[in-house]
């Protein structure tokens, strides 16, 4: 039986992050493969420019409502990601701007301030919903567990950046405003009035936003 339950456990665990089978899988978009993840390029046809990113070190445009500007390094733009388990982001910002509340449904993220001072946060799971929150000035580090609402505000007067690196190749990103609020098709109006116990033209003028 004790063998047993260790065989789940190790199958278990192994489904969730595999470890990758060759040296690499450089992702190959064109490819009709249905995988969990994306196919691999033949090996044959790998070059250096396959695991190369240029770029992270331009500034992202903030004139947006929010004041702030994520550049992804995730498989999409590094294909030598594929099957790795990791990718990053730097995140611009202007004076108070702000990362919504968002989840990353497949990765823990790590941050690191490279300039200016951050407030930074995340909420626990029901019952508790814990904010857990701090404000981070240059050098500091902060942990996203995955899949918890997080958000991060520059509070200082000049623009900040940080850098995440990301437990998936492929983290994904839910952005809780635009997922609930602007959804294809649109949430039930009375749904969301009963859920956030507010009149449904409150919900009307926010799904309008999104």
């Amino acid at each position: 039986m004790i063998l047993s339950l260790l065989a789940v456990t190790f199958t278990l665990v192994i489904a969730f992050e595999p470890s990758p089978l060759q040296d690499f899988c450089v992702a190959d978009p064109t490819s009709s493969a249905r995988v969990n993840g994306l196919a691999c390029l033949d090996s044959k046809l790998v070059q250096a420019n396959h695991f190369f990113f240029s770029g992270l070190h331009v500034p992202g445009n903030t004139s947006n409502p929010l004041g702030s500007r994520v550049t992804p390094v995730t498989v999409g733009q590094l294909p030598g990601l594929n099957t790795l388990g990791i990718s990053l982001a730097r995140i611009d910002y202007a004076p108070w701007g702000v990362i919504p509340p968002h989840t990353h449904p497949r990765a823990t993220e790590i941050l690191t301030v490279q300039q200016g001072k951050l407030f930074v946060g995340f909420v626990t799971s029901n019952p508790d919903n814990r904010l857990i929150s701090k404000v981070l000035g240059t050098g500091d580090v902060f942990v996203f567990p995955v899949g918890l609402p997080h958000f991060q505000q520059n509070i200082g007067t000049g623009k900040a950046v940080s850098l995440s690196t990301l437990s998936s190749q492929n983290p994904g990103v839910i952005t809780i405003a635009n997922a609930v609020f602007g959804s294809t098709p649109p949430i039930a109006d009375d749904v969301l009035a009963k859920a956030f116990q507010v009149d449904k033209s409150v919900i009307t003028r926010l799904q309008a936003q999104f």
